[in-house]
């Protein structure tokens, strides 16, 4: 059974989690196995079945956009590239994350 404090980091890392794909596309291009590997580096535990429908919303949102590569390996692969929109929801979430770290702060002293 799953405690209460993972449970509390896993609804924080959900709520977080278009923010962290923005953030890693907004440095490069990626297949969507190398958005996974990124995230679970940095402990934002996620599976397949979770990536995928947020890659949709965010691409018919015009966050994101997509490309088709050849590969050697395999079939085509998808990579996901941000857009100037994307961008400047990015810049948004930046300053909206900024303000919230800034009031927790203020909450806890």
């Amino acid at each position: 059974m799953e405690s209460i404090s993972e449970n509390v980091r896993s609804q924080m890392r959900k709520g977080v989690l278009e923010y962290c794909i923005l953030s890693i596309l907004s440095r490069k291009e990626a297949y969507a196995s190398n958005i996974l590997e990124e995230l679970k580096a940095a402990n934002m535990l996620v599976v397949e079945g979770t990536l995928y429908p947020l890659l949709i919303r965010q691409k018919n949102q015009g966050l994101l956009s997509y490309r088709w590569e050849e590969s050697t390996q395999g079939p085509p692969r998808k990579y996901y590239v941000i857009t100037e929109k994307g961008r400047e929801q990015l810049s948004e979430m930046d300053a909206a994350w900024e303000e919230m770290v800034r009031s927790i702060q203020t909450l806890k002293q």
